[in-house]
Order: structure tokens, then sequence, then C-alpha cells
């Protein structure tokens, strides 16, 4: 027996007036980081130290892994410094990747014509957000743009939601936010947040993720319509 596939539960309710939006993975394509650290930063940074990028992945990701959660996890000068190694100048080498997930400029089209305001609210550290502003002008389909690195807090931590509720103006029971990490999501819902929405295919290199039981959800921004 085939098992049906769930379907999407996410709508947005029509009170809500602002769209508080993750970058990537709910945006753009997940696709174009997971492929810059998994498979670019081992190859130039091995190459640099005689590594393979097998090898350098083995040195690399563990120390990625202690620290994931944390601000400096989402801080290319921090990864510099850590290793090194100029990651900001090989991101800048290679941004070929970095792209629109599917229909996400139409979303936001759709959503700006029912007159709600897009306030995004990324960990994206603030030159990487530059150079994929750069190579896709989502600024200009934004309201507001604001990166956890303005709060010294990522968004999993409840300072980043205390001090980015007194420099942006919002009712959390009008509000909507899209994210495809359920950490954040749960930080977001804790700080009140009343309609926090899963993203559950953030990356076109990966399988899509399995449903979480606790939040409504969507595959892709795409979907939301209402």
């Amino acid at each position: 027996m085939i098992r049906a596939m769930p379907q999407p539960l996410a709508k947005i309710p029509a009170g809500v007036d602002t769209l508080l939006l993750d970058l990537d993975g709910t945006l753009l394509d997940l696709a174009y980081d997971t492929h810059f650290w998994l498979e670019i930063l081992p190859e130039h940074y091995g190459a640099a130290r005689g590594l393979t990028p097998d090898e350098a992945r083995a040195e690399i990701l563990p120390r990625m892994r202690a620290w994931e959660g944390t601000l400096p996890w989402y801080c290319v000068d921090h990864w510099s410094r850590e290793l090194d190694f100029d990651v900001v100048a090989l991101k800048h080498r290679f941004p070929e990747r970095i792209a629109w997930l599917p229909g996400a400029r139409e979303f936001l089209a759709r959503q700006r014509a029912l007159g709600r305001r897009l306030v995004l609210a990324t960990n994206s550290h603030p030159s990487t957000l530059a150079l994929k502003d750069e190579r896709t002008q989502l600024r200009a389909h934004l309201d507001a743009v604001h990166s956890s690195h303005e709060f010294g807090a990522p968004k999993e931590d409840p300072a980043f939601w205390r001090g980015f509720r007194e420099r942006v103006a919002f009712d959390p029971a009008r509000t909507a936010f899209l994210d495809d990490n359920l950490a954040v999501l749960r930080a977001g819902r804790e700080a009140g947040i009343a309609h926090p929405i899963a993203i559950t295919d953030p990356d076109s290199s990966r399988p899509r993720r399995e449903p979480p039981p606790d939040f409504d959800w969507v595959e892709a921004v795409a979907q939301l319509d209402a």
C-alpha cells in the first residue's frame, strides 16, 4: 500500500498584518549554504592546508557543531578567525548558487498586495546578507530587513526576541512567522508570536523534511495563498 503524503496544514489567518520571514530555506534556497559549507569550504580550506576535502570536512564539521545554535555559528567573521581562513572572500568567489526558492518572490508580491508588512528576520551575517541581496535584490521585496547580529543573539535565543520587539513594532497576535528551523519557531512562539509556520522543503539539494507534529506547515511559501 502506498502511504499518502500528509497535506500542508498552514494558512495565514485573515487578521494577520505582519509577516516575519526567515531568509535561507524560506525565501532563498538553502542548497547554496549546504554546498558552500560542505563542499566549497572543505575543498579550498583543505587545499590551503594540504588536506583532502574529506579530511578538511572531518576537521571543520565537529568544530562547527560545537557552536550550533549560537550567534558565532552564523558568523562568517568568527569562522574566518576560527579557521584562520578568509571565509568571506571565499563566499564572494562562489555566489552562483544563491537563488530564490520557487514562487517565493511571487508569494511576497501577493502578500504585499494584501497590505501586509514584510519583515525579514534572519540569522544570516550582515556580509552574507549583503552578498545575497546583491545577487537577488531581496530588499526590494521587503519592508524591513534585520539580522540577528544586530541584537547580539540568534533567533533561537529569547534575548533576540526581546531586542527585536524593542526595535520592531508589531502585534504578535496579528503576526505570522515563517521559518524552516524548528528551534527558531519554538523561540518565536515562546516570545508570543501567534502564528508560527514551518517550511519543510528548504533545500533543493536535500530530501523534503518530515512535517513537524507541533507546528502548522507548508513545503514552501509558494503554497501560502491566503
